[in-house]
């Protein structure tokens, strides 16, 4: 297919319509596909969401379509198990953000993955990097089926010019939920990952998130995929000694209000148990991801943490020393980005 004519704004509208349209799961995924198809020829597709905030590894929230749930799973242990980093490092910028996977000539030499994708009918995958100069927004997979035409560096080049449009796209859809809760809070709820990396107990506050999310378009497996590659992430966390605690931040546009899910293991050689913690996100959890998706800058979160306090223009002016005119400049270029009608709907939507 020529590039010539390639349109990134039409292709953002397309996604986030096609993202955001009534129906289940399987309908969204399969919409997100007819659109990208063209471009890139594909029998499967996983579209992650996150933000620069929180991590490429562990995203806020995703698209699928024809993609076994076995298969993500063995490509989630696989990616930690094999030693895999939690925060990937973004390609150099002279890099392409495509990368062809699971072929014989690939650049990951890898057998591994090469022999998950056969056992699971997949003759080869192409992975992309969602990334700005504001840095990773997620990533594009797609797969080929067993028996076609592997994807190959043609496929790769035009899979490149998908990100502007994309990252647009999952910032658009990210960014389009109700600024305010929407539905009401739920107690905080706890889940276990034993060893085996199976989920062993979940509580019953957990069990009332897993159904609120169950009423959202996402597949069923999606959850419980997502909770184990938090329980990996704590347990690498862990061996390396790194005292940050995995992290999903994931926007209103999932369920209704940000929510966050913590996980730590809970022995220090990490062999055994993993707790995850799922909750309505608090303010200091939250607000690193939602300036990363309302392009709220580092002053302008200044301003809005001030905000908390309950502080007037003038006490915030002069804790920042700056003057009440740059401060109420930073507080309309806020309110602007995310739509919310004064200081107080903003806070409430941080902190309810």
């Amino acid at each position: 297919m020529s590039l010539s004519f390639f349109d990134d704004r039409r292709l953002a509208r397309d996604v986030h319509a096609a993202a955001s349209r009534d129906g289940g799961a399987d309908d969204i995924g399969a919409a997100i596909s007819r659109v990208l198809a063209p471009i890139v020829a594909h029998d499967g597709l996983s579209l992650l969401g996150t933000d620069p905030a929180t991590g490429l590894a562990l995203g806020s929230f995703s698209f699928w379509h024809q993609y076994d749930p076995d298969l993500v799973g063995a490509l989630v242990m696989h990616q930690y198990l094999a030693g895999a980093p939690q925060r990937p490092a973004a390609p150099a910028a002279s890099s392409s953000p495509a990368v062809v996977v699971g072929t014989e000539t690939d650049g990951s030499a890898d057998p591994g993955l090469r022999e998950i994708l056969t056992a699971h009918g997949a003759g080869s995958g192409l992975r992309l990097l969602l990334r700005d100069r504001h840095g990773l927004w997620g990533a594009l997979g797609l797969l080929r089926c067993e028996g076609v035409a592997p994807f190959d560096q043609d496929d790769a080049r035009r899979a490149a010019r998908l990100v502007p449009a994309l990252v647009a796209a999952l910032r658009r859809y990210a960014t389009a939920g109700p600024l305010c809760p929407e539905v009401p809070p739920l107690p905080a709820g706890v889940i276990t990952i034993g060893p085996d990396h199976r989920i062993k107990a979940v509580s019953p506050q957990a069990h009332r998130w897993l159904d609120r999310w169950s009423t959202r378009t996402i597949p069923s497996w999606t959850p419980n995929t997502l909770f184990v590659s938090l329980s990996l992430a704590a347990r690498t966390a862990a061996r390396r000694q790194d005292t940050s605690i995995p992290l999903i931040c994931a926007p209103p546009a999932v369920c209704g209000r940000w929510i966050t899910c913590q996980s730590q293991a809970l022995d220090a050689d990490a062999t055994g148990d993993v707790a995850l913690v799922i909750q309505g996100a608090t303010w200091d959890l939250v607000l690193p991801s939602l300036c990363e998706w309302y392009g709220i800058t580092p002053r302008e979160r200044d301003v809005v943490t001030q905000l908390r306090t309950g502080a007037s223009v003038k006490q915030i002016a002069r804790r920042l020393d700056l003057s009440a005119h740059t401060v109420n400049d930073h507080l309309k270029a806020v309110f602007r980005k995310t739509g919310a009608d004064g200081r107080d709907e903003l806070v409430a939507a941080i902190t309810r």
